[in-house]
């Protein structure tokens, strides 16, 4: 009994000792769960107080940057807002990306605004006035000593969701009477969501023939303007008000169609209906400016008589021109003899000194200048890219009624750039545009001073012509290139072809040396040999001319 008793009693105490084994352990887990939580959650803690001090470092990052990118018209509006000054606008407009609030209800439209200088120094062995049509282009380096090309002044920015706007304004200086000039260059409005592909602009513009006329001077590798642009489309460019609607298409290359529609008339429409200072940057206005002084500033009291001799003998010195002897229309030689005497009597302001003629009244759709352009670009590979385009002008002139005038163009451009280079360094740039004229001026009757009644014969005035061009950016920020340019024609001028300087035969060589210490400034050097009939001997030019631009100035097309 008592045996049992004390084994009894054992195993009672084994059981207890079991139990508090038991409830140590169990107080041991929990304790270290409430260690693993407490670690966990200061983890947690950790993690999120890291997290928090990189977004206060990046939060402090885009303030610095935005601080640097602040302009002084935010920081006026800033001012405004903070001092409680009603901003002058008031309409109620809907916030969105493409306007910022001004307080006040009123929405501050994002723009960009820049404005770009071009200023020439050099020199000529041609005198002032001879330099004022061999140098055709209105912005072009065009007399010895200083020249302010242009001061040009552009605002572009979204207008909402479905439009952009552009407006350039353009100011220069006269080189002979030293007034300022203002001009409206470009003010239209562009589609941005029109589907399909297609795309409309409507307002004035430059029309969208070749490469070099859609563009700004400042656009421009070489300083001046090619002669056969200055004598197809005149000093400033040919532009209008009119529409242009483009579509591209849904090829393997980037393939763009034009079709536009402008204004004949106007003082750049010069092929056209345009008035007799379009031509060549002042046409035959430069001529008689020219008239008034010599070099020495004196006035120049033979010229009128000196024109009126050249206007009755120029057949004698014209042997040259092709068109003594034979009309494109098939007039005898006697009709040529004829003109002779009308043209004495006649002499006008348009191609080849024609008069105005007709009523030049606008009567429909046929009063209208139309532009056809195909507009294409390809790879050739990862290095090289080229476009090539094929561009057509039909509209009427301002000789007559029935008078119309053809404008055919074809121009390439091939630009290397390696992969890996430089912010565009090297590269090489090849650019070439052709373009012929037919210019068709309609019979012209009148009366002379004499009270004599007598006619101009309808005739089909030719000018064609092109420049090349080739340009090396050797080294970051340095290029060097040469460009040669070719023009001529057939059809008589007042006074012979040989001797109208918008409508010679000129050959010319341009080599050009560039520096652009950044992308708001460029420094040219360009050396001019011309060669024209009208000139006594060839002409050498020598130009320096410097570029800077302020604020954002919009892109623009390869």
């Amino acid at each position: 009994m008592l045996a049992a008793a004390s084994v009894r009693a054992d195993d009672s105490s084994e059981v207890e000792a079991l139990r508090e084994q038991v409830q140590s352990l169990q107080e041991t887990v929990q304790q270290l769960q409430k260690t693993m939580l407490k670690m966990q959650d200061d983890t947690t803690a950790s993690e999120e107080r890291v997290q928090q001090q990189v977004e206060a470092v990046r939060k402090r990052q885009a303030e610095a940057f935005a601080a640097q990118l602040e302009s002084p018209l935010d920081r006026a509006i800033q001012e405004s807002q903070a001092a409680g000054r009603q901003p002058l606008l008031t309409a109620a407009r809907p916030e969105g990306l493409w306007s910022r609030p001004l307080g006040g209800g009123a929405q501050l439209r994002l723009i960009d605004v820049a404005a770009d200088v071009l200023f020439y120094a050099g020199g000529s062995s041609e005198r002032d006035a001879a330099l004022s049509t061999i140098q055709g282009g209105a912005h072009d380096p065009n007399r010895r000593g200083f020249t302010l090309g242009q001061a040009e002044i552009s605002l572009a920015g979204a207008v909402d969701p479905y439009f952009r706007g552009d407006m350039i304004l353009t100011t220069a200086i006269d080189p002979v009477e030293g007034e300022t000039i203002v001009e409206l260059e470009e003010a239209f409005l562009t589609t941005t969501s029109l589907p399909y592909n297609l795309q409309l602009e409507v307002g004035h513009f430059y029309t969208e023939f070749g490469l070099i006329n859609p563009q700004h001077p400042h656009q421009w590798d070489w300083m001046d303007q090619p002669v056969i642009n200055s004598r197809l489309f005149g000093g400033d460019g040919m532009r209008q008000t009119g529409l242009r609607a483009s579509w591209i298409a849904p090829t393997p290359w980037f393939s763009e169609l034009h079709f536009g529609m402008q204004n004949a008339n106007g003082i750049n429409m010069t092929s056209f209906r345009g008035d007799r200072h379009t031509h060549a940057g002042g046409g035959h206005a430069h001529e008689e400016e020219a008239g008034h002084e010599d070099e020495d500033g004196h006035e120049d009291e033979d010229m009128h008589e000196d024109d009126h001799d050249m206007a009755l003998n120029g057949h004698e010195e014209d042997h040259e021109d092709e068109d003594m002897h034979e009309d494109e229309l098939g007039h005898e030689d006697e009709d040529d003899h004829e003109d002779m005497h009308a043209e004495a009597a006649f002499v006008g302001a348009l191609i080849g000194g024609r008069p105005r003629g007709g009523k030049n009244v606008f009567k429909g759709f046929g009063d209208f200048v139309y532009l056809t352009r195909w507009n294409n670009s390809i790879d050739l590979t990862d290095d090289i890219t080229g476009t090539f385009g094929l561009s057509g002008l039909y509209g009427p002139n301002a000789t007559g009624d029935d008078a119309d005038t053809w404008i055919y163009g074809l121009d390439m451009r091939w630009r290397w750039n390696p992969t890996g280079s430089f912010r565009g360094w090297p590269s090489l740039t090849w650019q070439t545009e052709l373009m012929k004229r037919d210019f068709h001026a309609d019979r012209f009757t009148g009366q002379t001073e004499d009270g004599d009644e007598s006619s101009l014969y309808s005739r089909t005035l030719k000018d064609w012509g092109l420049y090349t061009q080739l340009l090396y950016g050797f080294k970051w920020g340095w290029a060097a290139g040469l460009r040669y340019e070719y023009a001529g024609g057939s059809g008589r001028s007042f006074g012979g072809r040989r001797n109208d300087p918008f409508r010679d035969n000129r050959h010319r060589f341009s080599p050009l040396l560039a520096w652009r210490p950044s992308e708001f400034s460029r420094i040219r050097l360009q050396y001019n040999f011309d060669d024209a009939s009208h000139l006594d001997g060839s002409a050498h030019s020598v130009w320096l001319g410097f570029e800077w631009l302020y604020g954002a100035h919009p892109a623009h097309n390869f």
